[in-house]
């Protein structure tokens, strides 16, 4: 890869000649057609032309995967190849542009005729064409200096309910969980603005409970409203967070899509709080979709602060190898020399038992750890659910087993005694 141009690797599937449908999707998605075309000259064929630089050939597949009704026209049938392929196109193509990135390394692609199936895997910049997009405003190290939490993972919550409490009901739960010693405490991905807690009532409330707690302690929790809405709706709210004390806001990515997300940024200096909630619908078939390392290089480009990579062991369908991957592909920089690093935020299902093959799987503790039903579920109540969390990742970041330091610390015995039945 040059400096004037980047690169996306794809997988794809068809009954076709490899080579011949990786020149067809490298000229879909930059100067060619079906057909040469007045006006593509050599001379334009060379600065704008993309690619293929590798084709790797996998596994043969006796089905295809997706229906195609353009091969069926023509009576083609497998065998079904795969391949990985390398594409690299010209920066030139793009700009600045993060919605026509969008478009060139996707877009039409999923729907050519040639494929029965098709995924995006990954996105490979050189760093001057990564400078041209948003950074981080805090990233891992300004949401530890916010959150006051120097080392270790950041421990969090949800709010629970999801959906239904008025105002004053919220903020008595935040009041609660800060008393619980929580780092970080987060909506619901389906609670933005209701008209039974709408925002211009539900933040003074919870932050006045959050700016008496930090009078009493000197502890700043980190609230992360909820303020998916349409573009300049988002930027009101998050200025209401921001001259009510707050620090954090939160946004479900996919249904605001790039350009919100981009002009949020541009808008506000608030950690920004990416929720993929929809990211299965683009993700699950193995061969149809994006894949996590592509995805969020997307939402990094649109300057996102944390990303949500769900959880080990937990309630969701992905495997636990695609979460590692997903919280290392966070923290490794987009481009040599800059940091931009994000912090993986892990949720579904977790509680203290999890940090153990969290901490194996990942080596390291700059991450956010949520727990819902793992910390107000505690037998104990809400403290000794954080307390026992708190102690796991003390006990795994040392070297001790769980069951060693359970035997030092009731807050994790119980929660391993009655989780770990649970998750059993």
């Amino acid at each position: 890869m040059t400096a004037d141009r980047f690169e996306a690797t794809y997988l794809i599937e068809t009954p076709l000649d490899l080579a011949k449908v990786a020149e067809i999707m490298a000229g879909e998605q930059s100067s060619g057609t079906f057909t040469r075309v007045a006006g593509e000259t050599d001379e334009l064929r060379s600065r704008t032309r993309a690619v293929v630089t590798r084709i790797e050939e996998l596994e043969v597949a006796a089905e295809p995967s997706l229906p195609n009704a353009w091969l069926a026209k023509k009576a083609i049938s497998g065998p079904w190849r795969r391949a990985r392929v390398a594409i690299s196109f010209p920066i030139d193509n793009v700009g600045a542009n993060l919605a026509t990135l969008a478009s060139i390394v996707a877009g039409n692609l999923y729907d050519l005729g040639e494929v029965t199936g098709l995924r995006l895997d990954t996105m490979t910049l050189p760093a001057a064409f990564r400078s041209r997009f948003q950074m981080p405003r805090q990233g891992i190290a300004g949401t530890r200096k916010l959150t006051g939490v120097a080392c270790g993972p950041m421990v969090g919550s949800i709010i629970k309910p999801n959906v239904g409490l008025s105002p004053q009901e919220t903020a008595s739960l935040v009041g609660k969980l800060c008393e619980a010693g929580l780092d970080f405490i987060k909506d619901d991905e389906i609670s933005a603005d209701p008209v039974h807690a709408p925002l211009a009532q539900r933040v003074p409330a919870v932050m006045d409970v959050v700016r008496r707690h930090q009078d009493q302690t000197g502890k700043a929790v980190m609230i992360a409203f909820n303020i998916t809405d349409e573009t300049d709706a988002m930027k009101r709210h998050a200025d209401l967070v921001a001259r009510e004390g707050g620090t954090c806001v939160m946004a479900s990515l996919n249904w605001c899509g790039l350009s919100a997300i981009e002009t949020l940024r541009r808008a506000t200096d608030l950690a920004l709080h990416g929720h993929r909630n929809g990211f299965g619908a683009l993700s699950r078939h193995p061969l149809l979709g994006i894949s996590f390392q592509a995805y969020q290089t997307l939402w990094r480009l649109a300057g996102v602060d944390h990303m949500h990579v769900h959880g080990l062991r937990g309630k969701f369908a992905q495997e636990d190898e695609e979460v590692v991957s997903s919280a290392k592909d966070c923290v490794t920089p987009l481009a040599e020399g800059i940091d931009d690093r994000v912090l993986p935020a892990f949720s579904s299902g977790q509680w203290a038992g999890t940090a153990q093959p969290t901490f194996d799987a990942i080596g390291h503790s700059d991450l956010l750890f949520m727990a819902g039903g793992g910390i107000l579920a505690h037998p104990g109540g809400p403290a000794a659910g954080v307390a026992s969390i708190r102690q796991a990742w003390e006990a795994v970041g040392s070297g001790v087993s769980l069951t060693d330091a359970a035997a030092l610390h009731p807050e994790l015995r119980q929660a391993l005694d009655f989780f770990g039945k649970v998750a059993g």
